[in-house]
């Protein structure tokens, strides 16, 4: 089974998807690019980084393959393990692997995996047909040189202009800017009179009112009786990250396991069962991933170290 495909439809859905005993294949939104020196313009997209450390198995890629090619949970763990052997074969005798519209992987002298992503696949959705295009460069010689030709054709002559002094146009001028000193200083003068009567009337008003309020009183013979409304919350907590505990054929050794995590002080539960008979049991259901994880880490630690987190909307 070639786990490729399966990978490159999960990084289109998720930020993380892990190869369990090989790494995590990580996702980060880059915005849209525009490189001056060429004139391209690219739109957003996911950029594809390796992580070496990030092994554990957190049952997304054994789900999705799985639900795909309609078979166990079991069988998609052990076929991602047999490709995993394959590809640390093939780093060791060629210190070079590739996988499929996702990027190259190889083995650098201290025998650490170098990730090379692809460009050409983009797999942020909301840039679905979006595609890298070049602008031709806007040139603007030639209009430049044709506004010099015509600002040099363009002259402009002028031509002074005789004109008879007129006396009586000097005495208007005299008159009209006595007018202007006028109103310049009598208009002010006006405004502040106008000011000093407005706030006259307006104290007189305001004084009036406040007796009146004063005079006043307001009273309920039979007020109404306060209502208290009570608001019941209806909307449910989802719960889609569960810790497993194991995939049983038999119900009776499903409903043991029950039992003892129960006794155990775990909030266990059983589902039911899958598409091929078995009978999964829980040792709990959480509403982060945060919170899984750090249940998860716990029962490894305390309990069972193959728990492992299921993500799934019961």
């Amino acid at each position: 089974m070639k786990i490729e495909l399966y990978i490159a439809q999960l990084l289109y859905r998720y930020q993380c998807v892990t190869v369990p005993g090989f790494g995590a294949f990580l996702t980060e939104v880059q915005s849209a690019q525009l490189n001056e020196s060429t004139n391209s313009f690219s739109p957003p997209k996911k950029m594809i980084a390796f992580n070496a450390n990030l092994k554990n198995n957190d049952g997304l890629l054994a789900n999705h393959i799985a639900s795909a090619e309609k078979t166990s949970y079991e069988y998609a763990v052990s076929a991602i393990q047999y490709e995993v052997f394959n590809w640390k074969k093939a780093l060791e005798e060629n210190e070079l692997f590739s996988i499929k519209n996702v990027g190259d992987l190889r083995l650098n002298a201290d025998k650490n995996i170098v990730f090379t992503p692809y460009d050409q696949t983009n797999y942020l959705i909301s840039s679905f047909g979006l595609a890298p295009f070049v602008s031709p460069l806007v040139k603007r010689e030639i209009f430049e040189k044709e506004l010099e030709a015509i600002e040099d054709k363009a002259t402009i002559s002028l031509v002074p202009e005789t004109r008879t002094a007129n006396p009586y146009l000097k005495y208007a001028a005299i008159f009209v800017l006595g007018l202007g000193l006028a109103g310049s200083v009598g208009y002010p003068m006006y405004q502040n009179q106008i000011a000093s009567e407005t706030i006259l009337v307006e104290t007189a008003v305001q004084k009036q009112v406040q007796n009146k309020i004063q005079q006043a009183t307001f009273f309920i013979e039979s007020p109404v009786p306060a209502v208290t409304l009570s608001v019941k919350s209806t909307k449910e907590t989802k719960m889609p990250y569960h810790i497993m505990a194991g995939v049983y054929r038999e119900e009776k050794n499903a409903n043991k396991t029950l039992r003892i995590l129960n006794r155990l002080g775990y909030d266990a539960k059983r589902i039911a069962p899958n598409k091929n008979g078995f009978f999964p049991v829980l040792y709990g259901s959480y509403s982060t991933i945060a919170e899984a994880e750090k249940a998860k880490q716990e029962i490894q630690k305390k309990h069972n170290p193959e728990a492992w987190i299921l993500i799934q909307s019961l």
